[in-house]
């Protein structure tokens, strides 16, 4: 599996190419969590965002599928005792619905075939008056191409869009999702993350 497969070199990549980005989204996401947050995050990688999340929220429970990903990510927060690590499929959680105040899918959405399924499934298990938090790399212009998504497709990863800030916004509009708020963190490979609020 490709991601197993990069997992013990994943974070040097980042760090080498995107540190920036790599680091101050994690702490951008950590931002909108509070201490009474019931937190579950999705496609945890190594745990680049988990390890700030983790001090700000009341228990966070981090799944993906990728063992190799599990292992680097458990290693990285194994001090904090708030935190559980489980392998889970993004498309079938296994939670009961509206059992999380926060849902965070950090650098998914770009990789499956039907986001709109999976953001179905994330919006199932958040509560009522919680937030869906879906950072993802972005080109800074249509044109733009990443020197670093062509990389890692080369190596295998299995990308179905790529998104600039325009495009990533319609997205979520096109699946009707309308209280979205946008952060974007600049640099390299920029991120937007999209902080969508679920109705109450």
């Amino acid at each position: 599996m490709f991601w197993n497969n990069v997992s013990p070199i994943y974070d040097l990549f980042e760090n080498l190419y995107n540190k920036k980005v790599y680091v101050d989204t994690g702490k951008r996401v950590a931002e909108l969590i509070t201490n009474t947050d019931d937190v579950l995050e999705c496609a945890c990688g190594t745990g680049a965002i988990t390890v700030y999340v983790a001090p700000r929220c009341k228990s966070l429970i981090a799944t993906d599928y990728a063992e190799g990903m599990l292992k680097r990510a458990s290693q990285k927060c194994a001090h904090f005792n708030n935190v559980t690590f489980q392998k889970a499929d993004i498309t079938h959680t296994g939670f009961k619905d509206a059992s999380f105040d926060k849902v965070i899918a950090g650098n998914i959405i770009h990789l499956l075939p039907e986001p709109e399924k999976v953001l179905a499934e994330l919006e199932r298990v958040v509560r009522p008056g919680g937030k869906l938090i879906i950072p993802t790399y972005i080109n800074k212009s249509k044109k733009s191409s990443s020197v670093a998504a062509h990389f890692i497709k080369r190596l295998g990863a299995n990308f179905q869009n790529q998104f600039d800030l325009n495009s990533y916004k319609q997205f979520f509009s096109k699946l009707g999702y309308e209280d979205v708020e946008y952060i974007v963190v600049d640099g390299r490979m920029s991120c937007a993350i999209a902080v969508i609020s679920v109705s109450l």
